[in-house]
């Protein structure tokens, strides 16, 4: 269930975004809480802007729309320009974990890459049951603090300065240990 928090004006425009892409794949409220594993109620709230997306429901809407989470975000975003001072990089904060997301280089229509800095305060889990699009490579960099990920049944522990490189073609979870928040930074390849 995701966080009474109400959305900005940011948030409004992704909550219309994701009724757009329900309604362009024709799908009911129930065929998307089927593919999604959201409830119709949540689904029906979210597109409503009644309530922000947790981590782990934008991340189960994108799985079933078969995009990243960046690539969405970009999609309320105007045109994205090719030099994005740090100011104007999209921040999204997940209400229900602390977690925090900067799309650094947002997605472009041309290219398959993009980075995305993750900051999760002590103690906080996001989990995601499936990726948003099978294979896709990662290479994540803890730029600070400590990191658990689990991928494929493993579980990685990985400190400032360690790197990590892998497809993600299962669930992933990623869990900070403390006692400072981990930082780190992604770089998504699509196939």
């Amino acid at each position: 269930m995701g966080n009474e928090e109400l959305p900005d004006e940011e948030g409004r425009r992704l909550a219309a975004r994701l009724a757009a892409l329900r309604a362009e794949r024709g799908w009911s409220l129930d065929e998307l809480a089927r593919r999604s594993g959201t409830s119709r109620s949540t689904l029906s709230r979210l597109e409503r802007a009644e309530l922000s997306p947790t981590a782990a429901q934008l991340g189960r809407l994108c799985t079933a729309y078969g995009r990243t989470v960046s690539r969405l975000l970009a999609e309320v975003e105007s045109d994205p320009p090719g030099l994005l001072r740090a100011a104007e990089q999209p921040r999204w904060h997940d209400p229900g974990t602390g977690f925090v997301r900067r799309s650094v280089s947002p997605p472009h229509p041309g290219l398959r890459a993009e980075l995305v800095e993750g900051t999760l305060p002590p103690g906080a889990d996001v989990r995601y049951d499936a990726p948003p699009v099978p294979g896709l490579e990662h290479h994540l960099w803890v730029l600070d603090g400590a990191l658990d990920l689990a991928l494929d049944g493993a579980v990685h522990r990985l400190a400032a300065g360690d790197c990590l490189r892998y497809r993600l073609h299962g669930a992933s979870g990623f869990h900070c240990p403390g006692p400072r928040p981990a930082r780190y930074l992604i770089a998504l390849v699509l196939p």
